[in-house]
């Protein structure tokens, strides 16, 4: 079991995690991570089955920033804002100075000219290490509930 002071990390960690994201701070959104980690979003349908296919898949920090840079310099698309509402985190378990933790998420989109819609839905599937730097994403598994995403995935989840 983990104290309090462990448990009110975590939840720091993901509410400033959303805040950088939301607030499209692209280039803070990697050093949430290890230099060696995992980004994935993927679908429940392929998580479920052992499936390793994924919508998106990032096995390193240099490979996050490079995401950053296709967000930043190069992708065209139609602009849009998004707002992401999370659950409160259940650490499971304390593995080896992992800790291995869930919440759910949704996450809402509001286009320029539009109303808001609900874009993604699903949960975080987190192992998280703690560093010098304070806690660091050394796996973030984003499993989204539905079985298609609307248009393409711009943003981290």
């Amino acid at each position: 079991m983990n104290d309090l002071q462990t448990y009110l990390e975590v939840a720091r960690l993901h509410a400033d995690y959303a805040a950088v994201v939301d607030n499209r701070q692209w280039e803070a959104w990697p050093e949430f991570f290890l230099d060696e980690c995992e980004y994935k979003i993927q679908p429940r349908e392929n998580f479920d089955r052992g499936f390793p296919l994924a919508t998106l898949y990032l096995i390193s920090k240099a490979m996050l920033k490079d995401r950053v840079y296709g967000i930043s310099e190069t992708l065209f698309h139609d602009p849009y804002y998004q707002r992401h509402v999370c659950g409160l985190p259940r650490i499971l378990k304390d593995e080896g100075g992992a800790l291995h933790v869930e919440a759910n998420y949704a996450v809402f989109r509001t286009k320029l000219t539009g109303e808001s819609t609900v874009y993604n839905v699903g949960r975080y599937i987190d192992r998280i290490r703690r560093t010098p730097d304070g806690l660091k994403f050394e796996s973030r598994i984003c499993v989204f509930d539905t079985e298609m995403i609307p248009n393409s995935l711009i943003y981290p989840i």
